[in-house]
């Protein structure tokens, strides 16, 4: 398999981690402070506060993951997995680590990590679409 369908399927396990440990989050929240079930904010708001980092964390990959899908869809489509295949697992290191430390922490520095990461990923995506379209 290319490495850029090895890491469209290594970014789509790690969002499905990402919603167990939501998930986990979630229901320590209801032991430890009773909160109902069905009274959780999408967004994570009134949970402990790792428990919204994680829930941001998780959106934040769904919101990321389309574009990424379709710019590999194209380039598979198109027999042109040659163009995004050299920086497939940047773009993937770079959403796990942008997840990693939005759990850890929302620290000024982290969150200059996190949207370092995010450019990269932003950056490599419009690179390849560039590529693509040409």
């Amino acid at each position: 398999m290319s490495a850029t369908l090895t890491a469209l399927a290594i970014y789509g396990f790690w969002t499905l981690l990402l919603l167990l440990i939501v998930v986990v989050a979630r229901g320590a929240d209801n032991m430890i402070n009773g909160t109902a079930l069905n009274a959780f904010d999408p967004q994570g708001e009134g949970m402990f506060p790792f428990g919204q980092r994680v829930t941001r964390a998780h959106l934040n990959c769904v919101e990321n993951l389309p574009p990424f899908i379709a710019i590999v869809a194209v380039a598979y489509m198109t027999d042109q997995l040659a163009v995004t295949d050299g920086l497939a697992y940047v773009v993937l290191g770079a959403r796990i680590i942008q997840s990693s430390v939005h759990m850890l922490s929302t620290a000024q520095p982290v969150v200059m990590i996190r949207g370092t990461m995010l450019a990269v990923q932003i950056v490599i995506l419009m690179y390849w679409a560039y590529q693509l379209l040409s």
